[in-house]
């Protein structure tokens, strides 16, 4: 028995026109050419919030690197991060390494194909479960992302907020319904190919649509009136002062970010927060916080870089060090020449072109 939302499709129908259409037109992607479902699994969190034309390089240049589960499970962590710069949201990198090394001693190296298993691994949600059950094990599983409750909503004529767990878990259940038997993998992809090369957010490309025929919201009209999604809040912004801090010896000043939150163990040249120091006490505040003297030279510059939920406005100085680092573990002096081996956020690589020191 299909629910309401299905009462309209013919399913058989639907996935033979949508397969038809992904077997001729899917891209030609490096993971396609794998059943390894390591090598699925990396790419699938490379995926996360990040389009396929910026993924590819990243996922050869890792591939590369960490060729199988073994050697990513092995490897130093600030490596794994200097690997994903500049692909962001870094947490996924961290959590891909924790949960390497958990398959590695483990599960013997083997990705579990058990959904309760898989879905225990730091950095597997439902999505990214879903993708890899479905494309590496042939398991009929859904995986709904944003792409694919796009597709769906307008399928089905579905106008309930996307934004919403319940949401989520009613197009689980919709998109589970018209999973094929036979090759639940290459279908899943195919909705994912649908809804990034037709079935677009702003302009979808109805007339070249292999589902038209099926579609609630196409036959209403109302295409581009869906999915469903409530604003999201307004995005912070917050205002810093970064400093480049140079010695004698023309050595600069990097800092290890915590352990935990945003960019977590990465490297950044210091910064301080404008909305709890005042630009006056920059000098007094590194002394009072790390124990080092500084005195500020000329700005340099100003940046803006923007995250999903806040907005970092960034004023660079630099600055010379007028006394000795104490041994502050957070702080770094290293050449110049060897920035290159920490991995930074794009706001501070960004930094490195008011590097030319004076």
């Amino acid at each position: 028995m299909h629910n309401n939302f299905l009462q309209y499709i013919d399913i058989e129908a639907f996935q033979n026109d949508l397969l038809n259409w992904y077997n001729i037109n899917k891209r030609d992607l490096p993971w396609r050419q794998t059943n390894d479902p390591y090598k699925i699994w990396v790419s699938e969190v490379m995926l996360q919030q990040t389009q396929v034309k910026t993924v590819i390089p990243y996922y050869e240049r890792f591939m590369e690197k960490f060729p199988t589960v073994y050697d990513l499970a092995a490897a130093d962590e600030q490596l794994v991060l200097k690997e994903w710069e500049g692909l962001g949201y870094y947490s996924r990198a961290r959590h891909l390494h924790t949960a390497a090394k958990e398959v590695a001693t483990t599960y013997d190296g083997k990705l579990p194909n058990d959904a309760k298993q898989l879905g225990k691994l730091k950095g597997i949600g439902p999505y990214t479960k879903g993708a890899i059950l479905s494309i590496a094990f042939n398991e009929r599983e859904p995986a709904v992302d944003g792409n694919v409750m796009r597709v769906y909503s307008r399928l089905l004529n579905i106008n309930e907020d996307i934004t919403r767990y319940q949401t989520k878990k009613l197009f689980a259940q919709n998109v589970l319904e018209t999973i094929p038997e036979h090759n639940p993998g290459d279908f899943n992809q195919s909705i994912m190919e649908l809804g990034a090369l037709i079935c677009t957010p702003r302009q979808p490309k109805c007339i070249e649509c292999p589902i038209q025929v099926h579609c609630q919201a196409y036959q209403l009209g109302i295409q581009t009136k869906l999915p469903v999604r409530n604003k999201a809040p307004k995005q912070k912004e917050i205002s810093y002062v970064t400093l480049l801090i140079v010695t004698d010896d023309k050595k600069i000043m990097i800092e290890q970010r915590p352990n935990e939150g945003l960019l977590a163990n990465l490297w950044q040249f210091p910064m301080i927060s404008m909305d709890e120091i005042g630009f006056d006490h920059i000098e007094q505040y590194m002394f009072a916080e790390y124990g080092v003297k500084i005195k500020l030279q000329k700005k340099k510059g100003t940046l803006k870089h923007t995250f999903s939920h806040l907005i970092w406005h960034l004023t660079v100085y630099q600055a010379t060090l007028t006394n000795e680092l104490m041994d502050e573990s957070r702080l770094q002096l290293v050449n110049l020449s060897d920035l290159s081996k920490y991995p930074f956020p794009v706001s501070h690589l960004n930094m490195m072109d008011f590097l030319q020191i004076e």
